[in-house]
C-alpha cells in the first residue's frame, strides 16, 4: 500500500472524525436486527462472567454502541478508540461510560489488566504486517483464559474507501480475511479459538465471528 503505520492511522482517524455523527444515526439500531450476533455477545458476556467477572475492554469502540450493549448485559465495559470524534459521540450516547482515546497498535493498558476483549469489525482497518503486534497487545492485556471475540469482513481483497456513512469523504482501507489465517494468527498469538462461524446480517454482507480464549 505504500503507506507507514503514521500515514494510515491518522487517515482512520481523519475518515472517523468525519463520520462520526453520521456513523452513529446509521448504525445505532443495528444489533437490533442482528439476533446472530446478540447470542454471540451474550455468549462472551457468559464467559466473562465465568472468569470472575471483571473489567472488558470494547477496542475500535466507535460511538459505543457495542460498548453499550455490553453494559446492557451486566459487564463492566469500557471502550477505547483511535477517533476523537467517535470518543466525543460516544460520551454522548453513553453518559457515564468510560471511553479513552487510544489504538489498538500501542494499547495503553496494564498486563493481565482486563477479563475479556472485543474487536467487533475494527480489525478491518488494520493492516497484515501490523495483526501479529496488535494481537499480541491483546494477548498482554488479558488475563490467563480470558475470552477474545473478534468479528470482521471474509473475503480475501482490501480495498481503498473513500467515502462512506452518508456520502462523507473517508480514506481507509478495508481489509477482508478468512477464518483460517486470523486462525493462524491467533494461535501464533498465544490464543486456543473455540468457535467460529460466517454469517450475513445487517452487520456484514459475509461476516465472521471467533471466539477465542487467552491461553495461559
Amino acid at each position: 500500500m505504500g503507506l507507514n503505520a503514521d500515514d494510515w492511522l491518522a487517515d482512520t482517524r481523519m475518515s472517523y472524525d468525519t463520520v462520526a455523527a453520521s456513523y452513529a444515526e446509521l448504525t445505532r439500531h443495528l444489533l437490533d436486527e442482528t439476533p446472530e450476533e446478540r447470542a454471540v455477545l451474550a455468549l462472551f458476556a457468559d464467559l466473562v462472567r465465568a472468569q470472575g467477572g471483571g473489567p472488558v475492554a470494547d477496542v475500535g469502540c466507535g460511538t459505543g454502541r457495542i460498548t453499550g450493549h455490553l453494559r446492557n448485559l451486566g459487564l463492566d465495559a469500557f471502550g477505547i478508540d483511535l477517533s476523537p470524534g467517535m470518543i466525543d459521540v460516544a460520551r454522548r450516547d453513553h453518559p457515564g461510560v468510560r471511553f479513552d482515546l487510544g489504538s489498538m497498535t500501542d494499547l495503553a493498558l496494564a498486563d493481565a489488566s482486563v477479563t475479556g476483549l472485543v474487536a467487533w469489525y475494527s480489525l478491518i482497518h488494520i493492516p497484515d504486517d501490523q495483526i501479529r503486534s496488535v494481537l499480541a497487545h491483546f494477548r498482554r492485556v488479558l488475563r490467563p483464559g480470558g475470552p477474545l471475540l473478534l468479528s470482521f469482513h471474509v473475503g480475501d481483497e482490501s480495498q481503498l474507501r473513500t467515502e462512506g456513512y452518508g456520502g462523507h469523504p473517508m480514506k481507509v482501507y478495508v481489509h477482508r480475511r478468512q477464518h483460517d489465517q486470523t486462525i493462524e494468527w491467533l494461535n501464533q498469538a498465544g490464543f486456543t479459538v473455540t468457535t467460529h462461524k460466517t454469517l450475513t446480517s445487517a452487520e456484514s454482507k459475509l461476516g465472521g465471528i471467533v471466539l477465542a480464549r487467552r491461553q495461559p
